[in-house]
């Protein structure tokens, strides 16, 4: 029998989790290959079950833990930049300062900060995870404070206000973006979702198909997917919406967002006994995320005789 430490640390006397998870594996194993003529006892089933539930709960621990030091090491970075600023306009002005001309623009001369705003990008992204676009708005704007002209925050920017539903602040970000980069992916796949949002569906079909054939974003293409699948499905077009969520779930299994569209694809179809297995395969996916708990609400609509709303 194998024995384990309650400890996931890898100091003297225990094993780390990546010891005990190898031990576990190969008993369950070994389980396994004993199974087939003699079932386990009951006693040994609730003892890996008990285990295997101990070692899941200290490795979300661990994950949470290590994003713990994430955002300490992101506060290191910035108090570091306040430090070396400090430094910087306490200096003597250096030879291409004093000899930049009067007049010359305050952006050709500015220290742009693409550190801090690679920072603000992440962050906006996490709250943009979150659902929390005020937030994610905040963020972006400060990278392109710290970086103007910022590629991914500019796009980001703009698909944050197309879901705010500012949809020409929107456009014509993404115009200034495809300006310079002409093939930017996620910003065709941005317009896709404009083009749905104000039921053009042409429009959304267009780029959305151009950024799949083209895939040179994994993001892109993934959310390239979903918005095509939310376009058929209010076309009406059961079969091809479908897909279309299917094939972005098969890109990115923790896309919960497509089990809710496709729960509501089945629902509005009459096929109410889909719509719920979706939901609920979207809510046990991870209970926590903002989309798995929508696909929990739908559940509960469900139960007390209500219905999902047609739109968001």
């Amino acid at each position: 029998m194998t024995h384990f430490h309650s400890s996931g640390r890898g100091h003297s006397g225990t094993t780390t989790l990546a010891e005990r998870l190898h031990a576990l594996r190969q008993e369950l194993d070994d389980a396994g290959r004993r199974a087939a003529p003699v079932p386990l006892e009951a006693a040994e089933r609730e003892r890996l079950k008990q285990q295997i539930i101990v070692l899941f709960r200290e490795a979300d621990a661990a994950v949470q833990q290590a994003l713990s030091w994430k955002e300490a090491a992101k506060a290191l970075v910035e108090q570091w930049k306040q430090i070396d600023g400090r430094r910087a306009d306490t200096a003597a002005p250096s030879a291409t300062s004093a000899a930049t001309p009067t007049g010359t623009s305050a952006v050709t001369s500015a220290r742009v900060d693409h550190l801090g705003a690679s920072t603000f990008v992440e962050k906006g992204w996490s709250r943009w995870s979150l659902l929390d676009l005020p937030g994610a708005e905040q963020a972006f704007r400060r990278a392109l404070e710290l970086a103007p002209g910022h590629i991914e925050a500019e796009t980001l920017l703009a698909w944050t206000e197309a879901l705010l539903d500012r949809h020409d602040d929107a456009r014509r970000r993404l115009q200034a973006v495809l300006q310079r980069e002409p093939h930017h992916a996620l910003a065709h796949t941005v317009l896709g979702f404009i083009g749905l949002r104000r039921q053009a569906y042409a429009d959304a079909i267009e780029p959305l198909s151009a950024v799949i054939r083209a895939d040179t974003d994994r993001r892109a293409v993934l959310y390239a997917h979903l918005y095509l699948g939310m376009v058929y499905r209010e076309r009406d077009m059961v079969d091809d919406a479908e897909a279309f969520f299917r094939k972005a779930l098969e890109l990115g299994p923790n896309l919960l967002q497509a089990w809710y569209e496709l729960g509501r694809t089945y629902w509005f179809a009459g096929r109410r006994g889909d719509a719920c297995l979706a939901w609920k395969t979207g809510s046990e996916a991870n209970k926590f995320s903002p989309w798995g708990k929508r696909c929990a609400e739908m559940l509960q609509v469900m139960e007390l005789g209500g219905t999902p709303p047609r739109d968001g």
